[in-house]
């Protein structure tokens, strides 16, 4: 009986494909996990412009400079950093999401050429911790910011009884904050990707005005900036590194904080409608959103120095400072609830989409037969009370900046992807190949591409030793191990690209630069496989011009000549393409 009821539970747990849709569920293959056809590429670049946004209005972003500011740089030195490492994450999220654009796939399939079906697992798991870490971190974060809206309402609340034993490194109301933060993000998790544009929109909307609007009230109220915006270089003459050193540090983690979301950027790139649309909404928002953003912090921040004669670096602590300076008003206080509402939503919907559904897309590639985004995104945020953020954040304080390192291991990943998708293959992969051992050209060995692995090491190995001893506080460690780790994105992707390179020139592997020569999947529109010289499906889903904000393309119901668009619209139908040509 037993048996039977496990047989049963399992053949429950499988997912169902949809093959009108060319869909299938095996070990390797499900609904989340196929290339995208048009009707569910429904991001234009305000879309990714929302996306990206959320990423950047966040309490990080508004803190960076400050950061650097604590460590002895000038604003000027400490902006110029933000400049140059938003530059460089534009330019690395392009090229690493272009496979996303070309062949609809993310990076859960993306890594299968290049470290073989099995090999993988090694990035996925990698990403499948970082997830589940950083979504239990930032619900903390959006737990104090939530802490916040309810003293406005109740300011009793922030006077309630903390009940919770001394060995929890918590208090009362900071739980009740993170648990109500965690209960109204689960509702967002059953939307799908494809259908976040509103909410996004909407979160970083209004998180943008409320930065705005605290900017502005700082600025009116100490009637200027203050001292800190002004402050100077501070790094004294005996220190032990440069101001060069320092500056290149900076710069390693400015870039670092970034480098979980390059990394994957084709689970997000593959949801376009076009290739401009993601470059351009992804650039304007590191160079437009990110740097006021950083800006607007370090001005806000200076001017309340003057204000309340401190420096709150913290915008849940400022706000709460806000209120108690307003003697608890009601005018200060909804002003300081409609704030860190913006706030909560931003991170909210940041958190949701970028590290939830993220870490649901790369545990469906580990998965297949039983996870989908859906399911995925609820196990990274079931796994928030395992992680425990309350014990990470106030017992380690160096913990979040190793997490900011992880840098050390994602830019030699990185550096592979570069190099085989772009120097080696060409921009040419067989999806068929990606889905299936039997006869794929990326099943290499026993299902692991060994070229790969050591090169992989290569890149990290030189700077792990700087990551450990500056982790671990130990400052007698040989100032050469400090200064390499300082150089860990660009050190770590330059090796293992030009090592995976050299030794992909003498041991090739098979199949590099072929792809396949028809559209099994469904996935091209007629002039999408024109331009990458594929037969089409026949049953290609075409592109419309359409309004401003819209997807762009609509479902096909060749039986009825009718359709209905992504929002449920009737439109009329286009025509089949013909029949594809004969293939030799």
């Amino acid at each position: 009986m037993s048996v039977k009821v496990l047989r049963k539970a399992r053949d429950a747990a499988v997912l169902k494909a949809d093959e009108s849709r060319n869909e299938e569920t095996t070990a390797w293959c499900n609904r989340d996990l196929v290339p995208l056809p048009p009707s569910r590429r429904t991001w234009g670049w305000f879309n990714f412009f929302g996306a990206a946004s959320l990423g950047a209005l966040n309490v990080s972003t508004w803190q960076t400079p400050n950061t650097f500011l604590t460590q002895g740089l000038s604003v000027g030195q400490a902006m110029a950093i933000i400049v140059i490492s938003r530059l460089i994450v534009s330019f690395f999220s392009c090229v690493i999401g272009w496979c996303g654009l070309t062949w609809h796939i993310g990076f859960t399939v993306q890594n299968r050429y290049t470290w073989g079906l099995r090999g993988a697992y090694i990035p996925l798991i990698q990403r499948c911790l970082l997830n589940f870490i950083w979504t239990a971190l930032q619900c903390w974060n959006g737990g104090r910011l939530v802490g916040v809206c309810l003293t406005a309402i109740w300011p009793s609340f922030q006077k309630l009884p903390n009940n919770l034993p001394a060995s929890m490194p918590t208090t009362t109301t900071q739980m009740v904050g993170f648990i109500v933060f965690w209960a109204v993000s689960v509702p967002f998790l059953f939307i799908r990707p494809e259908r976040f544009k509103k909410p996004f929109f909407f979160s970083s909307l209004g998180c943008g005005i409320a930065m705005i609007s605290m900017m502005i009230w700082a600025l009116s109220q100490a009637r200027g900036v203050g001292p800190v915006f002004y402050q100077g270089e501070a790094v004294p003459g005996t220190a032990r590194f440069s101001v060069s050193w320092i500056i290149m540090a900076a710069l390693n983690q400015a870039i670092g904080q970034k480098a979980a979301g390059m990394t994957n950027e084709s689970d997000f790139s593959r949801y376009a409608n076009g290739h401009w649309g993601f470059v351009l909404g992804t650039v304007s928002v590191q160079w437009v959103i990110g740097i006021f953003v950083s800006l607007g912090g370090l001005v806000t921040t200076s001017a309340c120095q003057l204000i309340y004669g401190e420096i709150y670096w913290n915008p849940p602590d400022l706000m709460m400072v806000m209120m108690d300076n307003g003697n608890g008003s009601s005018a200060s206080r909804a002003g300081v609830f409609f704030l860190s509402l913006a706030f909560t939503f931003a991170i909210l919907f940041q958190n949701v989409c970028g590290n939830a559904v993220a870490g649901g897309i790369d545990l469906a590639g580990m998965f297949p037969r039983y996870i989908d985004i859906r399911r995925g995104a609820i196990i990274t945020f079931l796994a928030t009370w395992i992680i425990q953020p309350w014990q990470l954040i106030n017992r380690a304080a160096t913990f979040v900046t190793v997490l900011s390192s992880f840098s050390v291991f994602l830019a030699p990943l990185m550096g592979v992807m570069i190099c085989d998708y772009f120097f080696l293959r060409h921009q040419k992969i067989r999806l068929n190949h990606l889905y299936r051992p039997e006869g794929s050209d990326y099943w290499f060995t026993n299902g692991i591409n060994w070229r790969v692995i050591p090169c992989w090491i290569a890149g990290w190995a030189p700077t792990i030793g700087g990551l450990i001893v500056s982790a671990g506080g130990m400052q007698e460690a040989p100032d050469a191990l400090f200064q390499l780790y300082y150089t860990a994105f660009f050190t770590g992707m330059g090796i293992s690209f030009t090592t995976f390179y050299i030794v992909n020139l003498i041991f090739p592997a098979k199949g590099t630069g072929e792809f396949d020569d028809f559209d099994n999947w469904a996935t091209f529109s007629p002039a999408e496989a024109a331009k990458l010289g594929i037969t089409p499906h026949p049953d290609a889903e075409d592109v419309i011009n359409n309004k401003f904000g819209a997807s762009g393309y609509r479902r096909r119901t060749p039986a009825s000549g009718k359709g209905e668009d992504l929002e449920g619209e009737p439109v009329e139908v286009i025509e089949a393409p013909a029949e594809p040509k004969e293939i030799k």
